[in-house]
Order: C-alpha cells, then sequence, then structure tokens
C-alpha cells in the first residue's frame, strides 16, 4: 500500500488538516479548477466529504485492509494529489478489466492502483467518472465491512 514502510506502520494517515488550504496553494491556476472538479466528482460517487491524507493527498471515505503479511492500515476510497507532473489519481481494482473505457478516457498514463492525468483538457468527465465509481465498487466488494 502506498505510503507503508518496512516496519509495516502506515505513513499515510488521515489528518485533520484543512483540504481548502491544501487546494487553495495549488500555485497553477488550471490545475488548482482540475483539482476542483475532481475532488467534487469523488465527492458525489463517495457521499464522503474530502479529507487530508497525510501532507498531499485528498481522500475520500475510507477502508481498513489486512494484508497476508500482517501488514495493515486504512486508506481512502478513492483520492488524488496534485503532484508535480500530474495529478494523482488514486483508483484501485486495477485498469484491466476497464480497458474499453481507458481507451476513450483522453491522454492519461497508469501505474498499479494510480492513474496519472496531465490536466483534464481532453479528458471524457464521463469515463472517469465511471473509473472512479469503478473503484469504489471493487473497493467495497473486496472490503464489505467499511466504508
Amino acid at each position: 500500500m502506498y505510503g507503508c514502510d518496512v516496519a509495516s506502520t502506515p505513513k499515510t494517515q488521515k489528518t485533520d488538516a484543512s483540504v481548502d488550504d491544501f487546494l487553495d496553494a495549488v500555485e497553477d491556476e488550471a490545475r488548482r479548477a482540475d483539482c476542483r472538479a475532481i475532488q467534487a466528482m469523488m465527492e458525489k460517487a463517495t457521499g464522503e466529504k474530502a479529507a487530508m491524507w497525510g501532507t498531499a493527498i485528498v481522500g475520500f471515505g475510507s477502508y481498513h485492509y489486512v494484508y497476508a503479511s500482517g501488514t495493515e492500515g486504512d486508506w481512502p476510497l478513492v483520492g488524488f494529489s496534485p503532484r508535480k507532473r500530474d495529478l494523482s489519481l488514486y483508483l484501485m481494482g486495477g485498469f484491466e478489466e476497464a480497458a474499453p473505457r481507458m481507451k476513450k478516457l483522453g491522454p492519461h498514463k497508469t501505474g498499479k492502483s494510480c492513474l496519472y492525468l496531465k490536466s483534464l483538457d481532453g479528458i471524457d468527465l464521463e469515463v472517469l467518472e465511471g473509473l472512479i465509481g469503478h473503484s469504489i465498487t471493487q473497493v467495497r466488494a473486496m472490503y464489505p465491512d467499511d466504508g
């Protein structure tokens, strides 16, 4: 899981820091507007208000995970971060089965559970909303006692 160290203690924890202050500090106006649009999508999809996770992740809802190794912790159902190069969206469940939708999304890159966007320009927002919803469904199916 993101933000975990070798000692199995999650580094990235939910905090009481202000999401508005964090997003207001995004220097680029277009990037800030993209963040606000993603925030609105994720709040609508989860029914949860945004919360800061660590110093740079905006998360929505949460679930508790336990791995076979004994590592456990909490993580947002979905989240994002305005990183230096990209907007990083944290979506679980992988992107393989969403391949047909991914082709319609627009310019992007993916990691195991990350979707990287330069901006929302050229992105099909309906497809993006569908990917966010799919991720939430996957997490809730894997961790039915949470969120």
